[in-house]
């Protein structure tokens, strides 16, 4: 079918961070003067889910808290760990995924365009800005920013409100099952799963697979 909007989510979608996990994680400790313990998966893991959009520091903080008495390092100076972990991050260094701008000037030529992603927007339009491509969009939703993020349907509905589309007219590109594919289904988008890899996506059932950004023209190109 023809699709009048196609909404594209950010992170491991359209970019990815040109940091390493691990030399921010290390920097973190570098910065506050702390002997290194764990590692970014147990930092991952400790801080659930997405930060408050007005107080990182603190939810790092309490990530890094939890990690030190995982490893019988309690208690520790966590304030210095997040305050040092912000001060080596840099989101701005971002790369774009391969076929990413053609993904999108395909789908800009058949349809209108916007992104929605989970991060606010202090964040998130950092990337974009460092994005050759990052004006294409007629609309950015950041969803860190709003009381739900994804997989709710609030922020599919804002950016389809935006572009004056209908969800049943509309497209949604993602990488996460969980979040992208079965939360733009619940809003009523046609989902195009981005996996690189082979992956089954059971239990998930996204309409179209896509195995490089670059195979999206032959969703949206009548």
């Amino acid at each position: 079918m023809t699709y009048s909007a196609v909404l594209f989510d950010l992170d491991g979608t359209l970019c990815e961070q040109a940091q390493s996990p691990e030399a921010v994680y290390r920097g973190a400790f570098e910065a506050a003067g702390i002997e290194p313990f764990g590692d970014p998966d147990d930092l991952w893991a400790a801080l659930g889910d997405s930060p408050p959009p007005d107080d990182q520091a603190s939810y790092l903080a309490a990530g890094f808290t939890k990690v030190a008495a995982q490893h019988g390092r309690a208690p520790v100076d966590a304030t210095a760990l997040s305050e040092g972990f912000l001060e080596v991050v840099d989101y701005a260094r971002v790369t774009p995924s391969p076929g990413a701008q053609t993904a999108v000037e395909t789908a800009r030529n058949h349809a209108r365009v916007g992104v929605v992603t989970n991060g606010p927007e202090s964040r998130q339009a950092q990337k974009l800005d460092a994005l050759a491509f990052g004006d294409c969009f007629e609309t950015v939703v950041y969803a860190g920013d709003l009381p739900r993020r994804k997989p709710h349907r609030d922020p599919f509905d804002a950016a389809l409100n935006a572009l004056d589309a209908a969800p049943s007219d509309a497209l949604y590109v993602g990488d996460s099952l969980e979040y992208d594919v079965a939360g733009a289904q619940n809003a009523g988008l046609a989902s195009a799963w981005y996996s690189p890899t082979e992956v089954d996506p059971e239990p998930y059932r996204p309409e179209h697979v896509l195995g490089s950004l670059s195979d999206l023209a032959s969703v949206v190109e009548p």
